[in-house]
């Protein structure tokens, strides 16, 4: 990247968010903030796709395997009972299951968006990736109020509305891996590119 005004990232409505009707009102609040869209479109993701999208390493799995044992510990659940294991690899594993799960039973929109800071200023937009404790005025914080405790009771990923990248590495994968070799438009915005 050369100029800060164009930097890209990458982000994705869910199927909660699809689900709610809550396209438009991602992208306004992405525009509201002088942020373009240079590419978009609605589509069914195939599970291996949406395999392909997330990771798959013991390191990955094991990270969110842990997250869930916290959870667990908070709220007084018994692993166990709950998923039959204590073992975070294991936990990981069921948990990513239950993303594919997820973000295959309805459309996904997919998108590429541009401007000053656009990683961290669409991180900010749409909030912490648990809905219960986002932000009142980020779009996980205004439309989501689901949490991890109950949606690991009932065996399934967090619906959090949104998927946004969270690195420009992030962000560069998953825009070559979403988009490929699709053309990505460049256009000029009234009172912010010129």
């Amino acid at each position: 990247m050369n100029n800060p005004k164009e930097e890209r990232t990458f982000l994705m409505v869910k199927p909660d968010g699809v689900r709610k009707g809550l396209t438009g009102e991602v992208i306004r609040r992405l525009e509201q903030r002088d942020l373009k869209i240079v590419a978009l479109r609605m589509f069914q993701p195939t599970r291996e796709a949406i395999d392909e999208h997330y990771p798959k390493d013991n390191e990955w799995m094991k990270r969110v395997g842990e997250k869930t044992l916290a959870t667990y510990h908070k709220y007084g659940l018994d692993p166990i009972a709950e998923v039959g294991t204590e073992d975070p690899l294991e936990i990981g594993r069921a948990v990513r299951g239950w993303i594919l799960d997820y973000m295959v039973s309805a459309p996904l929109v997919k998108m590429v968006v541009q401007g000053v800071h656009a990683i961290d200023m669409v991180r900010k937009i749409v909030g912490h990736t648990i809905p219960s404790v986002a932000e009142m005025g980020t779009i996980r914080g205004d439309f989501s109020a689901d949490s991890p405790a109950l949606a690991n009771k009932e065996r399934r990923a967090v619906q959090n509305l949104v998927h946004a990248s969270e690195t420009p590495q992030e962000a560069e994968h998953e825009i070559a891996f979403w988009f490929g070799d699709d053309t990505l438009l460049g256009y000029g915005r009234y009172g912010v590119d010129n």
